[in-house]
């Protein structure tokens, strides 16, 4: 950024509605939203880009453009002009009036013209500032206005992520990157055209093409009176659609003379009334926009009182600047172990800890506290860093952020660590658990309003030609651990400590020791799959007489509908799906060989590829590492990705040759699996308190037969399999919110059985309905979830007038409680079980987690000792109404230790 011309006063022009959209695409809808229902991301996402504006450029002049219509003098020419743009959204209506009404109330001046277009405003108040020797600052993400960059007049304009990095466009910098002055550049968008706009350009012309024209010619004007010169298909194309570049030209030219009712000394930035502002951003929940502001408000009264909002030209007025990363030192021996004793005792939450990595393994740490930071370039058994590898192995508190794969690296540089208090990203993400923060700069950039370089958020290692780097990242991640915490309920905070927190280290271990996979078992499975689908699809080709794509959904349509005349599936954009889902009731109701052949060409293509993706993944030591993302989920479960573990067919012969391929190194004698049974059930009989649930688990009797009974009138030995898999089905689908029209699909009966099923199986557990009400009525009340353990799930769609998304949100929400605290459990099980063998000084290891399902590598001699521990903590992981009951099994390999 370049500091303000001290000569010149500032005028920063903003356009109200691209940036506005910008945000409204780059936050999403779901997790900006107020408990009335009334969607904010946009107005967030603006807001904060302005606030950062209003800090880092000083403006002493300041104004927000809006347009009033689609409508201008533009379509009255071009009645197609922006017609191909998608209707408004619903979520966004609505929200540019609540965006103005914050802007009057900060005391900005917001201005529309009939008419005309934001831009057009833009172009006359640069032509209006410049002739009156402003600084001009245009903030707009449509790149006409690039034809207004000037020696006065710098176009800030936003990069494909949103609003929150603006590239700076001057003179230099239009013509580094599109090699042409900025008033040329409507004559290359005349001729390339602008399909947001619906403007055609010539065909064939590209910006290239067009940018050696304008070198050649000068202008428009000029290369239309040579268009007989260029040759090729090009020159011809140029020769006749000329009246397309022609109009281009005269649409997308900014007029600069717009008649608007105001003088450039009524646009002085004013001083931000904060008991102004306080209304409206309270209704519209911005409790963290309110503290910025208010920030920025307090950075004004250090002044005298007696300028702009941020008045660059004026000294008197001091708005509070970003805090500053500490110029990083490097110490070592007695200096090092000094400035470590000093820092533990200046932050004793813990210190601010950053690793950095490269191949695997560490190359340097930052260390921080509030004033200070550290850097250490990291090389194996340097003794004059013995003070930093005590601390690191000690129990002194420590913060850091995405902490994981940071501590593997420790441990592959055989580094010790202890002492881990907080993760920032886990916290952040129990905050929002939609997970919209991914990385430092995410964090940093929504909790504190700043910005820091992007950096490869697992590595934390600076992008090149950035000056960030650990020492600075452990600055930021300090400043972010008291901010965050503030904004997490107690439960939460407690969930964080006690569960969240201790399991980083376990998953850690997990990721490293990784299992052992058989490659030629993968690979033999992968080629017969390979070939059962080759065959698959040439009984299908028979069927229809010809070969297609089988994985062409255009092509498929063609096949389904007009040549075999199949009923028509659900409309889409491009005609109609072809899902997964959809063939299959298709085939059910209307079954045809060749869609037969087609599902299980499917099925064996998308088996086979998951085959692949575990076979990639074995490792050099002949183990395939995972990585366990603990924050994937808004309910608390854990992912696995590279490879996905949790996409392995559970009931399949297929499924059970991948699990025969999973086995027990050399070293181990066999594997145990542990898992829970039923766990969402006795969770559903916990919440809920019925009688009958309890009554079953507790006295250990089949569960489904036991409602069986209850539901159809009959001795439980009279329940048949018929009637177990019904209740089965409704019991675990009330869950999630089945209806009777899902129930009767799912067990392919009529709506009428399954609603009378459902009458009679509330009518003897009627506990369960009556909790189920409860869950979305008080989410509704609270505009969010909580789990056993305290985790907090929200919910703003529930108070949304959109009856899909509202829907959507009532039957998440029903769920919600009952997913997350089986998610806990699962969770405090493995934090539990680590320590336990642990503690013992067992060989055996955990080395997998599959949904509620654990995988142990048994040392020998181990085997009954370690179904010990792990059956106990298990079972003890949670106090419930009813007793966790624990499976478990061994054998040779994953399959052969099913239970």
């Amino acid at each position: 950024m370049s500091d303000p011309t001290p000569e010149k006063p500032t005028l920063l022009v903003v356009d109200g509605h691209s940036l506005a959209f910008r945000a409204f695409y780059a936050l999403p809808v779901d997790s900006f939203s107020t408990r009335d229902g009334q969607h904010t991301n946009a107005i967030h996402g603006f807001l904060s880009m302005l606030l950062l504006l209003l800090q880092n450029e000083k403006p002493t002049h300041l104004a927000v453009a809006f347009d009033i219509s689609r409508h201008s003098f533009r379509t009255r020419e071009y009645p197609e002009y922006k017609g191909t743009r998608n209707e408004t959204p619903p979520e966004f209506k609505g929200q540019v009036p609540l965006l103005q009404e914050a802007l009057q109330a900060m005391g900005v001046r917001t201005l529309e013209k009939e008419d005309f277009e934001a831009d057009d405003i833009l172009a006359t108040l640069a032509a209006r500032g410049q002739a009156e020797g402003y600084r001009v600052l245009l903030v707009s993400g449509d790149r006409d206005t690039i034809q207004l960059v000037n020696d006065d007049v710098t176009l800030l304009y936003p990069n494909t992520q949103g609003v929150s990095q603006l590239k700076r466009y001057d003179v230099p910098a239009v013509i580094e990157r599109y090699g042409i002055r900025p008033e040329q550049y409507p004559d290359v968008a005349a001729l390339v055209g602008e399909s947001s706009d619906n403007l055609i350009g010539i065909s064939k012309v590209g910006e290239k093409t067009a940018v050696k024209w304008l070198g050649l010619y000068g202008d428009l004007e000029g290369i239309l009176a040579h268009a007989d010169e260029i040759k090729g298909v090009v020159g011809q194309n140029l020769r006749d659609q000329r009246e397309n570049a022609e109009r281009n030209r005269r649409l997308n030219h900014l007029v600069r003379d717009v008649q608007l009712d105001v003088g450039l000394d009524e646009l002085i930035a004013k001083p931000i009334d904060v008991e102004a502002v306080r209304p409206i951003f309270e209704r519209l929940e911005f409790r963290t926009l309110l503290e910025r502001v208010t920030k920025l408000a307090a950075g004004e009264a250090g002044g005298n009182g007696n300028g702009g909002a941020v008045a660059a030209a004026a000294p008197t007025v001091d708005a509070a600047p970003a805090p500053v990363a500490p110029m990083p030192r490097t110490l070592q021996d007695e200096e090092l172990a000094a400035w470590l004793e000093r820092a533990i005792v200046a932050e004793p939450a813990g210190l601010g800890l950053s690793i950095e990595i490269a191949g695997g393994g560490v190359i340097g740490a930052g260390i921080a506290t509030a004033a200070e930071t550290v850097y250490l370039p990291w090389q194996p058994g340097r003794a004059e860093y013995a003070p930093f590898e005590a601390w690191l192995a000690s129990d002194a508190s420590k913060v850091m952020t995405d902490a994981k794969p940071q501590l593997e690296a420790l441990a592959r540089s055989e580094l010790a660590f202890d002492g881990l208090v907080l993760d920032t990203l886990i916290a952040g993400w129990l905050v929002r658990p939609n997970l919209q923060e991914k990385s430092l700069a995410d964090l940093v950039s929504f909790h504190l309003g700043e910005s820091v370089p992007q950096a490869d958020p697992a590595l934390l290692v600076p992008e090149e030609g950035t000056d960030a780097g650990p020492a600075e990242y452990a600055w930021y991640t300090l400043r972010l651990a008291p901010v965050v915490l503030s904004r997490l309920s107690e439960g939460s905070r407690r969930l964080l400590a006690e569960v969240e927190m201790p399991l980083v280290p376990v998953l850690a271990a997990m990721e490293l020791r990784g299992v052992t996979v058989d490659h030629p078992e993968l690979a033999a499975l992968s080629a017969e799959l390979g070939d059962r689908a080759a065959g698959l699809a040439q009984l299908a080709y028979a069927e229809i007489g010809r070969e297609v794509n089988l994985g062409s959904p255009k092509q498929l349509q063609e096949v389904l509908f007009d040549q075999l005349g199949m009923p028509k599936t659900r409309a889409t954009k491009t005609g109609y799906t072809t899902d997964a889902s959809a063939l299959a009731d298709l085939q059910e109701s209307n079954p045809h060989p060749f869609l037969g052949y087609l599902l299980e060409h499917r099925d064996a293509t998308k088996l086979r590829q998951i085959v692949e993706s575990l076979d990639k993944a074995i490792g050099a030591d002949g183990r395939i590492h995972t990585t366990y993302w603990q924050i994937g989920a808004a309910t608390g479960r854990l992912s696995s990705n590279d490879p996905n573990l949790q996409n392995i067919p559970i009931r399949t012969a297929d499924g059970r040759r991948i699990r025969k391929a999973f086995r027990h190194g050399p070293e181990y004698a066999e594997l145990l699996t542990a898992d829970y049974s039923q766990i969402e059930m006795r969770i559903m009989a916990h919440l809920s308190g019925d009688p009958g649930l309890i009554e079953a688990f507790n006295a250990g009797e089949d569960l489904h037969r036991f409602v069986g009974a209850r539901v159809f009138g009959v001795d439980p030995a009279d329940v048949t399999p018929v009637m177990r898999t019904k209740v089965k089905a409704m019991s675990y689908g009330l869950a999630y919110g089945l209806s009777a029209f899902g129930l009767s699909k799912q067990l392919r009966i009529d709506r009428a059985e399954a609603t009378q099923l459902m009458k009679e199986y509330f009518e003897r557990f009627g506990a369960v309905r009556t909790y189920l009400r409860s869950v979305v009525e008080q989410a509704k009340i609270d505009g969010y979830t909580e789990t056993i353990f305290g985790r907090r799930r929200p919910f703003p769609d529930l108070a949304s007038p959109n009856r899909v998304h509202r829907e959507n949100a009532e039957r998440a929400a029903l769920n919600s409680p009952i997913q997350g605290s089986a998610a806990d459990i699962m969770k405090v099980a493995m934090r539990n079980v680590e320590a336990a063998l642990t503690q013992r000084g067992l060989g055996s290891r955990m080395l997998m987690t599959v949904h509620d399902e654990l995988i142990f590598e048994v040392a020998p001699g181990e085997s009954d000792e370690l179904e010990e521990v792990v059956r106990d903590r298990m079972a003890h992981a949670a106090e419930l109404l009813v007793p966790l009951d624990v499976q478990i099994g061994r054998g040779s390999n994953w399959d052969d230790a099913a239970h």
